[in-house]
Parts: structure tokens; C-alpha cells; sequence
């Protein structure tokens, strides 16, 4: 919580703010919309690539810690490819894991650079785009989700929790954290420790999805909401 993270943190925030104040206003507007859209997708894409393009200068590139399998990796090229497709089943794994994800990682940063190094630039950027993604999806495109979308979520993370584990086995690598906890603070340093923090995650992971699905798509308070939606021409209801 230096001053550069609480300020990119509140940029964060007000652009997420913004994105919500305009969405009738960029939903109307098919060129403003794919601009957007395409704007957010090519911030995702940048960001891996510079990232792979710093690994590769610096000599830093191993396959123990540097492959794209970290939950946030994951969700971001699972963003770029529901944004260039508008896929909805993507969405519903951007949308929970990827908000979970990033926003943890928003808040305790396992970055070992000070801004303004490129890394704590990129690092910010990603996760950001990250969580606008998913929220321009539910926002501006207007997807919605069923609560059996929230065991659904739950599921794939699982399923690319397993996979993930298997490469940490075959490599002695620790991506999204299955064999120990990061070496920096981090929120899994109050789960308890290895594997218990493993199954606490669970527990989180999915109380986490069922409160973003009430906050977002349930709760009362947004009665109102959903009645200037409905009279939008291009509602999606997502129901599995």
C-alpha cells in the first residue's frame, strides 16, 4: 500500500466507475462499443507480449516461473479470446475467476518492482484490463448470468486447477500457488498452511462467486437497473 499502488488502485476504481456511468451511453453507440472492445483486447495482448519480449531481453525467461499459467495469465488470454469471440461460457470463467484473481493480486502484489519499472506498470495494467474485461461484458454487452453459473465457474477453475497442477508436478514449478504460498504477503497467509490454504482457497473461491453473482446479477438494489435493461435491444441471458 505504497503511494504508486493506492494510485493505481484509485485509477482502478474510476475507470471502472466511468465504464459503469457510460455503459447506456456506449451501448448505443456501435462504433464506441467496438472501439472499447477491441481497445481492451489489444491492452491484453500488448501487455502479455511486452511481458514475454522483457523475459527474453533480460535473460529472465524459465519455465518454472514464467509460463503463462498463473490463474491471472490464464484469465487474461481467456479475455483476449472472449473479447475478440464474446464467448459466454469464456465470460463466466473471466467473470469470476478473473475478477477474483486480479483483484487479489491488485491487493497484495506478488511484484518484486517499484513503480516506475515496466514491470510494475505492466503488472497494474494487466490485472486491470483484467477486471474491465469482464465488467465491459456485463456492462456494455449486456451478458447476464444464471446462478448455476456460479458451480459452472467453479468447476472450470478446478478443472484448470488440475491441469496446472499437473505441469507444477512434471516441472517443479509453483503456478497459481499448488505447491507452496508466494514468498511475498499475500492473502494466503491467512489460510493457513500448505495444503490446507489449498482447500481454504476453495471455500473462498466459491463463496467469493456466489457473492459476485448476487452483487451483480440478484440483489434487489438492482430492480432499477434491470429495468432500463430490459428495454435494451441486446439482452443476453446466459442460463445453463
Amino acid at each position: 500500500m505504497s503511494g504508486s499502488h493506492v494510485t493505481v488502485l484509485l485509477i482502478t476504481l474510476a475507470l471502472l466507475f466511468l465504464l459503469f456511468l457510460f455503459r447506456f451511453r456506449l451501448r448505443q453507440s456501435p462504433l464506441l462499443k467496438e472501439l472499447l472492445r477491441w481497445s481492451l483486447a489489444v491492452i491484453l495482448i500488448l501487455s502479455q507480449l511486452t511481458l514475454e519480449i522483457w523475459y527474453q531481453a533480460f535473460g529472465l525467461w524459465d519455465i518454472k516461473n514464467t509460463l503463462p499459467l498463473e490463474l491471472c495469465s490464464l484469465t487474461l488470454i481467456l479475455s483476449i479470446l472472449m473479447l475478440i469471440t464474446k464467448s459466454r461460457v469464456l465470460y463466466i470463467f473471466v467473470f469470476y475467476a478473473g475478477i477474483c484473481g486480479a483483484l487479489a493480486a491488485l491487493l497484495t502484489p506478488n511484484l518484486a518492482y517499484a513503480f516506475p519499472h515496466f514491470r510494475f506498470i505492466q503488472f497494474f495494467i494487466a490485472h486491470g484490463a483484467i477486471i474491465l474485461s469482464a465488467f465491459y461484458m456485463r456492462w456494455i454487452e449486456n451478458n447476464k448470468l444464471s446462478f448455476s453459473s456460479v458451480p459452472i465457474g467453479f468447476v472450470m477453475l478446478n478443472v484448470a486447477a488440475g491441469f496446472v497442477w499437473l505441469i507444477n508436478q512434471m516441472t517443479g514449478a509453483n503456478y497459481m500457488f499448488l505447491s507452496r504460498k508466494p514468498d511475498t504477503p499475500s492473502i494466503l497467509d491467512l489460510l493457513g498452511p500448505y495444503p490446507l490454504y489449498i482447500f481454504m482457497e476453495e471455500i473462498v473461491a466459491l463463496l467469493l462467486f456466489l457473492m459476485l453473482y448476487l452483487l451483480f446479477f440478484y440483489l434487489p438494489w438492482g430492480a432499477v437497473n434491470r429495468v432500463e435493461e430490459s428495454r435494451e435491444d441486446d439482452v443476453h441471458e446466459i442460463g445453463f
